[in-house]
Parts: structure tokens; C-alpha cells; sequence
């Protein structure tokens, strides 16, 4: 994470962990906390299964599981990965299951996988968790079956100022097509501060009639919006959580599709077709 980090060149940045990747994201942000602006985890823990003081019944069934994976994670008929999809994603569709069937096959070697497993069960940064102190947001399916929806509370009573939210779903992964997926958005949007932007925008591009804007991307319409609003590049990057230098080569590619050749041409055309009513701030 640390290598991705660097390589990107990001100075400052939200942090999303899922699952088990909450304890990486939270042990990142621990480390090198003046790189993380918002920390956002869902259906994650501070501590594994091993660290919940399992009784003899789940030991049992923590074995089981990762000699399920060793057995029969890597074999063609989906029937032993079904297992663990029907737990990750009750309310999936049978195409959407048939999909993650696949997706675990091809994503790692079953050695791997157990390895995976057995690593995860042994995680604990409850020491950790304290020293957090940017913004956090605590998202929990309320019947997750992978990782108890009284864990992920728990979570986030170890964190100061935490704020925590109950999905009502069953899902472990959620799935675009249930209603706990726009509530899910919704939150991190506004958590973020981008709900007003996208709602913006969304009244922005149903007015659209010039061709030019409709072949922009929804990252350069965001960047677009704030032009209009008349946000200088250094905000623009730091609203959204983008290097300097990336935000530059996004306008440099809006200009091209617009076909205007300076920042003023384009944020007249933008604010004709409906952008940059967030404020009324004047162009720069």
C-alpha cells in the first residue's frame, strides 16, 4: 500500500478498506496519518476470528473453511466456492453468484487463498485503532454473515469521533441493484463532501445538448463543475483528492473535447450548458 501510495505521487487522500483490507487501511492511517483525510471502512474489524476468543465449535469451523478452500477452490465446478458466495452475497442474482464464483477462481491459487485466510484470522490492530484521529466513517450490512454486524460496531467504538452506519442488507459485497447500495453511496458522498457536486452535475448533464460534453468522462465533468464554479487548479486537486499535476492533464483533455483552447472559453461554454451553478463564485 505504502509502494502505491509513493508511485502515484499522492499527498493526501481518502482511504477506503473493505472487509479485511479496514485493518491495512487502519494500519496505514496510523502510520502515516498526515496522509489520510478520511478514513471510510465497510464490513471490517479490528480484530480476526482467532482474536474473538472463538469457542470449539467455530475453531471447528474456521479449519473447515480453509480446508474447503485447499480442496476445492481451484477446480472447475464452482460447487465448493458456492460455499463461500452464498455467505458473501445471500441476495445475489444467480448470474451475480456465477460471477463471483468465477471471480475467486481466477483471482488466486487455492495455496494462496488459504494462506490468505489464515493471515486474516490472526489480525488484530485494536492497539491501533485509538490513535486514529481524522474523520471516520463505519459502514456494516446489519446481517453480514462474513463479518458480524456486532463487530464492525464494535470497530467503531474504538475509534474517536467515529461515525457508524447500519446497512440494512445481507450482503457482505453489495450489490448495485439493492437499495442499501444508494444509501451506501449517498454516505460516503456526503462524508466526502461530493454530494452537492454530483447533484450539480446531475442537473448539468440532462440540459446538455452539445455533443462535446456528453463524450466527457464523470471524472472531467466533476473537474468541469469547479471550473465554472471558479475554483483555481490547486483547489480543484484538493477538493478531489487529485495531484496537481493530474488535475492539469484532465483539463488539458477537456479542452480538447470542448475544443476551446483557454480556461476562460471553457468556462463560458460550461456555464451556458448549465455547470457551475454550485456558486456564485466568478471565474478565475
Amino acid at each position: 500500500l505504502e509502494t502505491v501510495v509513493e508511485a502515484n505521487g499522492l499527498d493526501r487522500f481518502p482511504l477506503f478498506g473493505i472487509s479485511q483490507g479496514g485493518p491495512i487501511a487502519i494500519t496505514y492511517a496510523a502510520k502515516h496519518p498526515e496522509k489520510v483525510s478520511h478514513l471510510i471502512l465497510h464490513g471490517s474489524y479490528a480484530r480476526g476470528r482467532l482474536h474473538r476468543r472463538p469457542d470449539a465449535e467455530q475453531l471447528r469451523e474456521i479449519e473447515m473453511f480453509n480446508e474447503l478452500i485447499a480442496l476445492g477452490w481451484g477446480k472447475s465446478n464452482p460447487a465448493f466456492r458456492q460455499v463461500f458466495t452464498s455467505l458473501f452475497m445471500p441476495e445475489a442474482s444467480l448470474e451475480q453468484m456465477q460471477w463471483f464464483n468465477d471471480l475467486q477462481r481466477v483471482s488466486t491459487s487455492p495455496e494462496n487463498a488459504v494462506k490468505i485466510r489464515k493471515t486474516f484470522s490472526t489480525i488484530d490492530v485494536t492497539e491501533l485503532v485509538p490513535k486514529i484521529n481524522i474523520p471516520t466513517l463505519i459502514l456494516h450490512s446489519r446481517n453480514d454473515a462474513i463479518v458480524s454486524f456486532q463487530e464492525g460496531r464494535h470497530l467503531a467504538t474504538l475509534i474517536p469521533g467515529a461515525r457508524f452506519v447500519p446497512l440494512e442488507s445481507s450482503n457482505h459485497i453489495l450489490l448495485e441493484d439493492e437499495p442499501a447500495w444508494g444509501q451506501f453511496l449517498a454516505e460516503i458522498n456526503q462524508f466526502l463532501g461530493l454530494a452537492d457536486i454530483e447533484d450539480t452535475i446531475a442537473t448539468a448533464v440532462t440540459e446538455l445538448n452539445q455533443p462535446a460534453f456528453k463524450d466527457l468522462t464523470l471524472r472531467e465533468r466533476e473537474i468541469l463543475e469547479l471550473l465554472a464554479q471558479g475554483h483555481r487548479n490547486s483547489e480543484i486537486a484538493q477538493k478531489l483528492f487529485l495531484a496537481p499535476k493530474t488535475v492539469r492533464n484532465y483539463i488539458s483533455n477537456i479542452f480538447s473535447k470542448l475544443g476551446v483552447h483557454s480556461r476562460g472559453e471553457a468556462i463560458v461554454l460550461a456555464r451556458e450548458a448549465g455547470f457551475g451553478r454550485g456558486s456564485s463564485q466568478p471565474p478565475t
